[in-house]
């Protein structure tokens, strides 16, 4: 695999990942009550809280958060079978 088709893999993953997301919270609020909005619009976070590093002139803050549901996970497989139908 080519360095130029791991990059556009990897920013496709993400680009689905996230979009898959926002579409999942849009379907969200337009479903009426029931299962699939249940499945559409709850998510589970992967990931650690923010944490600070307070020091007299300086702050850092570092954390990481992945909130996956599961549109984003069907954004994600469909960006793979994309990927495998026209570039393998």
């Amino acid at each position: 695999m080519k360095k130029k088709e791991l990059t556009f893999l990897t920013v496709a993953l993400i680009l689905g990942a996230i979009l898959g997301g926002l579409v999942g919270e849009i379907m969200g609020t337009f479903l009426p009550d029931g299962a699939v909005k249940i499945l559409c619009t709850e998510s589970f976070d992967i990931g650690f809280e923010p944490f600070a590093v307070k020091l007299y002139a300086i702050n850092f803050t570092l954390g990481l958060l992945l909130k996956i549901n599961f549109v984003s996970v069907i954004c994600v497989l469909l960006v793979i079978a994309y990927y495998k139908w026209w570039y393998i």
